[in-house]
């Protein structure tokens, strides 16, 4: 038995390598487009934001809209929100829209992206087991108990070695 946190189960992905799993992401992408391409790329702030960004240059695609959805308090998950809708013009039902995020983890903020457009293709870069349903397309799915730590959430310091201190 351990006594870690289950955040201490942690996947650190740097910049060098969110931008190889997001560059994959948009190659898996291509051949999943609507017919005519995509009409447009939406962000699940703030996470999916650089994903999106990488995604809509591989793919050249230069409308780009942002949903701000609100479902964790720090480490804490909580019911998920939406803070600023994208462009209803935009949108409609979602057909031949691209909504990405970084993650998804229970589910919970893709379904409530995916009620209220339903059309849309969704995508993530990591899938946790809970929430795969949620995704049509992602690149790597790791374990529910594993902490995902992105480029923008970390300093360089000092990290204990997996198994205890040395």
């Amino acid at each position: 038995m351990t006594d870690r946190l289950p955040h201490e189960k942690g996947f650190h992905v740097s910049w060098d390598q969110l931008h190889r799993d997001a560059r994959a992401l948009a190659w898996r992408l291509e051949s999943s487009g609507p017919e005519g391409g995509w009409r447009g790329v939406v962000a699940i702030t703030r996470g999916g934001m650089a994903p999106a960004m990488i995604v809509s240059r591989e793919l050249d695609i230069r409308t780009v809209d942002t949903i701000s959805v609100k479902s964790y308090d720090h480490q804490s998950q909580t019911e998920a929100k939406v803070l600023k809708a994208p462009n209803p013009d935009l949108m409609g039902d979602g057909t031949g829209i691209l909504i990405v995020d970084d993650l998804v983890d229970t589910g919970k903020t893709l379904e409530l992206v995916r009620d209220l457009y339903p059309k849309a293709h969704f995508a993530t870069v990591y899938a946790k087991p809970k929430g795969r349903g949620m995704v049509d397309t992602f690149i790597t799915e790791v374990s529910q108990d594993t902490w995902i730590f992105f480029p923008w959430d970390m300093a360089l310091q000092y990290v204990e070695p997996f198994r205890g201190r040395d």
